[in-house]
């Protein structure tokens, strides 16, 4: 059972004794890649609308061409606070392979066009382990962290600082940063931004540059797309050394496309491209829904 944060619950005092899990469980020792994948749903951008608005979007998951598996990102956003949740899961031929599935969900507030999570929570299994990372935050710091069960210490690790866990953003709560009021929604505005990232354990940059726009078309919405390139910063936490580490580190075939939804200055991952040691993965949206509402077009 996971313990209840208080403010003697150090940042470090579970987290310490942690190592990434051998399996798909929590954070995978083979690749960064579940941390770039929740990294990527930072481009998520969302100013606070008029009232609350529930989002739905679901996404097909393809390695090399291949179906993987399914996501889904739903919540609400209303002027002054969001409640987001993501669950990822295998299907068709990879889940007869592996039977891993994760969920995550986050909570916080909308202050004067400043995100402030308050808690996160993820969850991942497979068939053998069930693991859950939960943190509690406030002003922008991690005030307590708890894994269970708890990971074992690996060396070599870039050491962790309070520093480290100080303006800074989890997972899902990355998922809702403001745009400015005056710039088009497909545009620089859209990219051009860093995400400062910490996931319970290690802390990192996702990196977001404009390269330009596309045109595309799903269920829910017809119309542009904004295209970013981009770049994975480990910072701290992660091992150096490690293959995988360096190969995330030096990747430059990663990109996002950032899709506007309808009647709010919200845009949302479309279409995800990672390249991997083991080939490259597509996330892209086959349904983006917003309140219910009917086929979307592109708000300028």
């Amino acid at each position: 059972m996971v313990k209840s944060f208080g403010s003697n619950t150090a940042c470090g005092s579970s987290v310490s004794r942690g190592r990434r899990p051998g399996g798909c469980v929590g954070r995978p020792s083979r690749s960064l890649v579940a941390a770039v994948g929740v990294a990527f749903l930072g481009c998520l951008a969302a100013a606070a609308p008029a009232e609350a608005q529930n989002v739905r979007v679901k996404y097909s998951v393809r390695l090399v061409g291949l179906p993987l598996g399914t996501a889904g990102l739903s919540g609400s956003i209303d002027p002054s606070s969001y409640r987001l949740q993501v669950d990822a899961k295998l299907t068709g031929l990879a889940s007869m392979v592996s039977s891993s599935q994760g969920a995550a969900t986050a909570t916080g507030a909308l202050t004067q066009g400043r995100v402030t999570p308050a808690s996160y929570a993820n969850t991942s299994a497979n068939s053998k382990e069930t693991r859950t990372v939960r943190m509690a935050m406030a002003g922008g710091a991690v005030r307590g962290v708890d894994i269970a069960p708890p990971f074992t210490e690996n060396e070599g690790r870039v050491p962790l600082t309070d520093e480290h866990k100080r303006g800074v953003l989890d997972p899902l709560s990355a998922l809702v940063m403001p745009v400015a009021g005056t710039e088009p929604l497909v545009g620089p505005a859209a990219c051009n931004r860093s995400l400062p990232i910490f996931d319970g354990y290690t802390r990192f940059d996702v990196s977001l540059t404009y390269r330009g726009t596309r045109a595309v078309k799903t269920k829910g919405y017809d119309g542009p797309v904004a295209v970013c390139s981009v770049r994975y910063v480990p910072i701290a936490g992660h091992r150096p050394n490690r293959k995988p580490t360096q190969f995330m580190a030096n990747n430059r075939d990663m990109e996002v496309w950032l899709a506007p939804l309808n009647g709010t200055r919200v845009v949302v991952p479309y279409r995800i491209s990672v390249a991997t040691m083991v080939g490259t993965t597509v996330i892209e949206a086959s349904e983006l829904n917003l309140g219910g509402g009917s086929s979307a077009t592109a708000s300028q």
